[in-house]
């Protein structure tokens, strides 16, 4: 089983920064586990249906990202790869959300919440104007 803690939520004033972890760990999971070859963040505000934000694939560093986070997010691996950051930069009230991190073996579009089998528990992003 792979499981996928998160940390670095809080609360920021807008224009504010958060950096958001994610480390993959169980007892099988190694650098090259193809369960966690792609790994990706979502959020979830308050009566709205879950989104894609950032996802990057552990051996490549291909990354992908929703427009309303390019450049001001930016999602990296460790040089190990069993974690995963997302660096977030002038933050606004609309990015408050519940941040989850997602892994999955990586076939299809990485924006699909489908496509991602393991999910961690989530952390909370708050905003204040």
């Amino acid at each position: 089983q792979v499981q996928l803690v998160e940390s670095g939520g809080g609360l920021v004033q807008a224009g504010g920064s958060l950096r958001l972890s994610c480390e993959a760990s169980g007892r099988t999971v190694s650098t090259s586990d193809p369960r966690t070859r792609l790994m990706g963040w979502f959020r979830q505000a308050p009566g709205k249906q879950r989104e894609f934000v950032a996802a990057i694939y552990r051996t490549t560093g291909d990354s992908y990202y929703t427009d309303s986070v390019k450049g001001r997010f930016t999602i990296s691996r460790s040089s190990a790869q069993n974690t995963m950051y997302l660096q977030m930069n002038s933050l606004k009230p609309e990015d408050t959300a519940v941040y989850f991190c997602a892994a999955g073996y990586g076939v299809g579009n990485p924006n699909n919440p489908d496509r991602y089998d393991y999910w961690g528990q989530g952390t909370q992003v708050t905003i204040s104007s």
